[in-house]
């Protein structure tokens, strides 16, 4: 995004915690990527039919995310290029138009998603119908074109507001649930019934593809270089280290929120007769006859509607960061985006238009498994692109670096492999 390159300024010879204010920002928008709608879906899904079980799942996933995030933002910081440039420079134009239209295929899983659930949310407190939601969530471009126009730093602070509100609300959520603390405990430690049930591992791969999310990659290695650092090899590494905090304290917010969701959806649905709850509206409508209050069913649609529309801001941002890099447009800011929303926004309109409000929660599970099988298209290049000392200078990843990054890559590819032939099989 050249009109907001190196916009934020980093004050030289500032102390720690002044250059920590500087670099914090875009951590923040990666990590509403992870907190966004298809987590609720797979969360509550999760947590009522497993209980505390896919804990473990959520726990292993953000700390997945916390390193290839960290590979993200080095990528952008040390070689200049962000990863959807980096894959234009490195590979052939056909490899690179079959990587777009994969960046592509998940941005519009990822906005079906959000903007789907930003209109359940309006739909449960005001009653609008679902197609008038999607217009209205929609309207976000209008939003990120004024304020990054007037300054980067006001999308940023808007995301941390609306991040603030919802863990808020799941505070009080789990205040009302009072969730069983020893099976808490538990569900951080693997269970074996994640490899021989089918459904289990189909949840846990849609929890892995609402965790780690394709396009916060591309997102991710081009905001950081909104920062104004310098060009030697120490400014680059001071803020690669500030960047990794960044985003590290950031997704530790969203591992609070996405275990908050499976944790209340457990300790409310999970063993009282409601194990099979997948979808949104059903959930809002049980909470608060369960917990006994209504307040515990109106956080829950306004958390949703905050999540929704704070992963909208960052898809939009996506959307031009994937097109751009790819493919080398260069069109007015304001067309451009249009243009990348509406290749979002069309299959979410006609979805809601087809299956209506009752077919939302299995498409919301169904659209995080079509993000965890493009994973591996995004992880790969990110990890060749990070070891290469030719594009990344003195700051490549060292050998204990690579031997953390190869295993994840590994274990998505097979989790999705595994969940393919399962899927055959059934059909079968």
């Amino acid at each position: 995004m050249p009109e907001v390159h190196g916009s934020v300024a980093v004050p030289t010879g500032a102390g720690f915690w002044r250059k920590l204010f500087a670099f914090a920002g875009p951590g923040y928008l990666v990590a509403v990527g992870y907190m966004d709608p298809g987590n609720w879906a797979t969360d509550i899904a999760g947590g009522a039919r497993y209980g505390y079980k896919l804990l473990c799942v959520v726990f292993a996933s953000n700390l997945i995310a916390i390193l290839l995030q960290s590979l993200a933002a080095r990528l952008g910081i040390a070689s200049g290029r962000d990863l959807a440039q980096a894959c234009r420079d490195r590979f052939t134009r056909r490899t690179t138009i079959f990587l777009w239209i994969l960046a592509e295929i998940a941005i519009a899983a990822t906005d079906l998603a959000e903007v789907i659930g930003s209109a359940i949310a309006l739909n449960l407190l005001f009653g609008l119908p679902m197609s008038i939601g999607v217009c209205l969530t929609s309207a976000d471009v209008l939003i990120v074109l004024y304020l990054q126009n007037h300054k980067f730093r006001y999308v940023e602070a808007l995301v941390v507001v609306l991040i603030a509100g919802i863990a808020a609300a799941f505070a009080l959520e789990l205040w009302f649930s009072r969730p069983d603390l020893i099976g808490v405990a538990r569900g951080f430690l693997p269970t074996s019934q994640l490899f021989h049930d089918r459904e289990m591992l189909y949840l846990a791969v849609g929890i892995l593809g609402a965790t780690v999310m394709p396009h916060n990659l591309y997102l991710h290695s081009s905001i950081v270089q909104t920062r104004k650092y310098g060009d030697s090899n120490e400014s680059r590494g001071e803020a690669v280290s500030f960047a990794v905090l960044d985003s590290t304290v950031a997704l530790t917010s969203a591992l609070f929120i996405n275990g908050a969701i499976l944790v209340v959806a457990a300790a409310t649905f999970h063993g009282t007769g409601y194990e099979h709850i997948a979808d949104i509206s059903d959930a809002y409508k049980l909470l608060a006859p369960l917990l006994g209050t209504t307040l515990a069913s109106t956080l829950f649609a306004v958390a949703l509607l905050f999540a929704g529309q704070n992963a909208t801001l960052t898809g939009t941002l996506a959307g031009q960061i994937v097109m751009e890099g790819f493919l080398n447009l260069r069109m007015r800011p304001w067309l451009r985006r249009l243009l990348t929303r509406a290749v979002a926004i069309v299959p979410a309109l006609f979805t809601v238009i087809v299956y209506g409000e009752r077919g939302s929660g299995s498409l919301l599970i169904l659209s995080q498994v079509v993000l965890s099988l493009q994973l591996p298209f995004a992880v790969i290049p990110l990890i060749l692109f990070t070891s290469d000392k030719r594009r990344m200078g003195p700051l490549a990843i060292g050998t204990v670096m690579k031997l953390a990054a190869w295993p994840c890559a590994v274990v998505i590819t097979l989790l999705n492999v595994w969940l393919l032939w399962q899927t055959v099989v059934s059909w079968l």
